[in-house]
């Protein structure tokens, strides 16, 4: 099956300005808890370009790779970032919240398992990982929007 995947679709925000504004609200109110657990901004844009590599979601791979690098954020490490793994660039924070967020964004193989939550939590405080769980969670579901409406990169 082919599909236009250039072709604008349901502009959310004009159709739907108060669930956006509610989406856009507990956005806020994520970064708000991060900043708040003393999460690190550049450690954040890291778990949003994961999910988003994840999810293929264009949109949001050129916005936080571009937020990622005006924060400072190497090229190599955003390079490797889909190989994290096996890349010796990342802290052991890094590793722990890059496993959290790919369990939590691939949740239908297998739920969070256990191992991974208690690596995180080895590392993130209880506030931390909230924090984590959350950015997860709003980076994920931007995402969807952002590829069922076929919202594209500025270019």
């Amino acid at each position: 099956m082919t599909t236009d995947t250039m072709t604008a679709r349901v502009a959310l925000k004009k159709v739907t300005p108060d669930v956006s504004g509610a989406m856009r609200a507990l956005h806020t109110a994520a970064v708000t808890a991060a900043e708040s657990a003393g999460l690190e901004a550049p450690l954040l844009e890291l778990v949003r370009i994961r999910a988003s590599q994840i999810n293929g979601c264009a949109f949001c791979l050129d916005l936080h790779t571009r937020d990622a690098r005006a924060a400072g954020e190497s090229e190599q490490r955003i390079y490797a970032l889909n190989a994290w793994s096996e890349s010796p660039f990342y802290s052991e924070r890094e590793r722990a919240a890059l496993a959290l967020t790919e369990a939590v964004t691939l949740v239908h193989d297998g739920r969070v398992p256990d191992a991974v939550y208690r690596a995180a939590a080895q590392v993130f405080s209880e506030a931390e990982l909230a924090a984590l769980i959350w950015a997860a969670t709003v980076i994920n579901a931007y995402n969807r929007i952002a590829i069922a409406t076929r919202m594209t990169p500025a270019g």
